[in-house]
């Protein structure tokens, strides 16, 4: 079948995939445009490792407020700036802005952990290890699997994604630039809570922001 021009313009909007790329995936679906963004997702895929030693400069600071109570910035850049206004990328940013609200990450990812921090999680680890009456060797060798809580804990792109937990953040990401097809990188973020540092009373404002997430 003929495709349209007005086909096409849908589902680069949509998708924010190339022009050609969205012209060849509806021919190969006979114009379903569902089809198409599937067909597109599933050669994403493929090719989203090839993506990311691409250059990506633009895309979108965005910011959430937590009940007045929790502050949070992040940068997320895109190859294009066509990309970084499509409604889907405005929505990814948004959620890696409230996966910073509801789940507190110190750094980005494992390589950005100070080797202290790394060192330090490690002895205490290990001393619980031995706490519980594991040999030093055992010890040691159980401290390497463990290491991974830690890792998911402290860092955004280990943690479990907070609106679907049996991914990760960094599965998203590779979701997002498989689907997109541009490569997309989580640049930095910044997080702020009233009284963060201070003495105060015990409010676990991140629930409450997993809370609204979850709705």
């Amino acid at each position: 079948m003929a495709i349209s021009a007005q086909l096409i313009k849908e589902l680069r909007e949509k998708t924010g995939a190339g022009m050609m790329d969205c012209k060849k995936v509806l021919v190969e679906t006979d114009g379903d445009i569902d089809k198409a963004i599937d067909l597109l997702r599933e050669k994403g895929l493929a090719s989203a490792e090839k993506k990311a030693s691409r250059i990506a400069s633009e895309g979108l600071v965005a910011s959430y407020i937590h009940s007045g109570r929790i502050g949070v910035l992040v940068e997320v850049n895109s190859e294009t700036d066509f990309v970084a206004k499509t409604d889907e990328f405005k929505e990814f940013v948004k959620d890696i802005a409230m996966q910073v609200a509801a789940s507190n990450p110190e750094y980005l990812c494992e390589e950005d952990v100070p080797q202290e921090a790394i060192d330090k999680e490690k002895e205490v680890l290990i001393q619980q290890a031995l706490n519980e009456g594991k040999p030093q060797n055992i010890a040691e060798k159980m401290v390497e699997g463990r290491m991974h809580k830690f890792y998911e804990r402290v860092c955004l792109l280990d943690q479990p994604f907070i609106k679907d937990p049996s991914i990760t953040v960094n599965d998203l990401l590779k979701d997002k630039i498989a689907k997109i097809g541009e490569n997309i990188k989580i640049r930095r973020f910044v997080r702020y809570e009233v009284g963060e540092g201070l003495e105060k009373r015990e409010e676990d404002f991140a629930a409450e922001v997993a809370k609204q997430m979850g709705k």
